[in-house]
């Protein structure tokens, strides 16, 4: 029996509302957490990411009062990133309610930080996110890709999306596997916000690359987009925001589509 798909709402959250832009920029208000968490439970999510997305560029603790009314109102697995900077700010997040953590820019900048993490939670509570754009400027040290529009290579971005790291994305990956990350949430930038489908070529070299669960994200924008992402992406979840917060294709909507198309998928 082949591992059931997971299909999980993402919440990027500022300034205690949920927001969603286009390619990482100009966000707009998409409503209140907590409220748009209990609706996803509610319609069958399998689990819920919780991305508190200006804690690292702003220097602060994720936003754990929010978390805290969000573990409260939800019935599913809950993963919280944001701000994670340490072992502590870690445990302060599960104490809240979350499940998971995820972490980004300070593992980039820490990669010691995954292990100790692993070490004290769990590896399957440790979520590594990468946030990767699309290079074409081909050089001999990185991975590349042979893509629709020719060879390029995935540059991780940490912040929030704002700094480039000049870090191959898929050589990340494998190094951050092997300290001990848990799971990967892979977010196109390319991709993100615009609803034209996930980063197929990226998120099947990754998958391909590692053995822990890969999560897709980025660029959802119908049902047949979450089944290229299992099939064509060998992705284990998809991540969507757009077409949840704006009721275009609601969780039960996208499962009935999958489980037609032969995709084992939890009730």
């Amino acid at each position: 029996m082949p591992l059931a798909k997971r299909i999980i709402p993402c919440l990027d959250v500022t300034g205690g509302c949920v927001v969603k832009g286009i390619n990482f920029l100009n966000l707009k208000n998409a409503g209140d957490p907590v409220e748009l968490a209990k609706r996803y439970s509610d319609a069958g999510a399998d689990e819920l990411v919780f991305l508190d997305i200006t804690a690292s560029s702003d220097n602060r603790e994720t936003l754990r009062d929010i978390v805290e009314g969000v573990a409260r109102a939800i019935n599913i697995p809950f993963t919280v990133g944001g701000g994670i900077r340490s072992p502590a700010d870690a445990r302060l997040i599960l104490c809240s309610g979350a499940d998971k953590v995820s972490v980004n820019t300070a593992a980039v900048q820490n990669p010691e930080l995954i292990t100790k993490l692993a070490d004290l939670f769990g590896q399957q509570c440790v979520v590594v996110a990468i946030d990767a754009k699309r290079n074409r400027k081909v050089d001999k040290d990185k991975v590349t890709v042979q893509t629709a529009e020719g060879p390029v290579w995935f540059e991780v971005y940490t912040y929030g999306g704002r700094k480039p790291t000049g870090i191959d994305a898929l050589q990340w990956a494998t190094r951050a596997m092997e300290l001990g990350a848990g799971e990967f949430l892979l977010t196109s930038m390319d991709c993100d916000g615009t609803e034209n489908g996930f980063d197929l070529e990226l998120t099947r070299a990754l998958s391909e690359r590692v053995n822990v669960p890969v999560i897709a994200s980025g660029g959802a924008g119908k049902p047949e987009h979450f089944l290229e992402a299992f099939t064509k992406g060998k992705a284990d979840a998809a991540l969507a925001a757009s077409v949840f917060h704006y009721n275009k294709y609601p969780v039960s909507v996208i499962k009935d589509y999958l489980r037609k198309q032969g995709v084992t998928i939890r009730p």
